[in-house]
């Protein structure tokens, strides 16, 4: 795979220049997503539609419209010829992408019970940008991201790292309570208890908020911060519509309970 990057690009300043216009490119998307879920939901789950093509099993769509973000950068780390990629900071915080996506794409789709089909059209975009968002991570930090022998032992990277480790552990935990809140022969939506879920409707987007966001501040990377944002404006929305949709199902809703911020939001 290397070989076929140096024979696309004429240098590896090219291939930065790429990342970088890559990243703004994904910060253009942010904004131009954000306004388009002022009017219109993320179409899968509770908010799939037949007019964004035929369904896709759940457990299917997830598995592989995840998989890039985690066999690309894969690809790229074993084939990688820069010494960067044997660099402690560049492992980990690689260890730390990959650990995600890891859990995302091989494990979390075999725990689904009974998720609704996945709207065609949003499974290929979803597809897509984990190619694209597997590539701009992946290089980055295994041929291009330069830290010092020390920067394990830098405040980004202990807050950041500590962040994500948060997020993780908050996002894995409301994705168990999530898939336990129906018994096995019951079926339609109940109202999430436990963990996070007592102060906020999406708990589990909150999580992952704030490890991705921990992943940018202990990576330090315009590649990672545009990851980020990307990630906020989507969840924040779809947490958002959560919200607004327990309300207006259920009559018993807690009334304090926020959308995504505990107490403010």
């Amino acid at each position: 795979m290397c070989k076929a990057l140096s024979n696309l690009f004429g240098s590896e300043a090219e291939e930065y220049c790429l990342l970088e216009c890559m990243s703004y490119l994904m910060i253009f998307m942010a904004a131009v997503t954000f306004l388009v879920l002022l009017f219109e939901n993320v179409p899968y789950g509770r908010y799939a539609t037949s007019k964004y093509g035929f369904p896709v099993n759940a457990r299917f769509a997830w598995f592989v419209q995840e998989l890039p973000a985690l066999v690309v950068p894969v690809l790229l780390l074993l084939t990688a010829s820069s010494a960067r990629a044997s660099y402690l900071p560049n492992q980990l915080l690689l260890a730390m992408y990959l650990l995600h996506y890891f859990q995302r794409s091989l494990i979390y789709p075999f725990l689904i019970r009974g998720g609704k089909p996945t709207p065609f059209l949003s499974f290929v975009m979803a597809f897509l940008f984990c190619v694209y968002n597997g590539y701009l991570q992946g290089r980055y930090l295994s041929h291009f991201a330069k830290y010092p022998a020390d920067w394990i032992m830098h405040p980004c990277f202990i807050i950041g790292f500590l962040m994500w480790l948060l997020g993780v552990l908050i996002n894995v935990h409301s994705d168990h309570i999530l898939r336990n809140l129906r018994k096995p022969e019951e079926t339609g939506y109940k109202i999430p208890q436990g963990g996070l879920f007592e102060y906020v409707s999406g708990a589990n987007f909150l999580g992952e908020i704030v490890e991705w966001a921990g992943f940018a501040v202990a990576t330090c990377s315009l590649q990672s911060a545009a990851f980020a944002i990307f990630t906020s404006v989507v969840l924040s929305s779809r947490a958002v519509s959560h919200h607004g949709w327990y309300l207006q199902k259920f009559e018993d809703y807690p009334k304090s309970r926020k959308a995504l911020v505990p107490f403010l939001l």
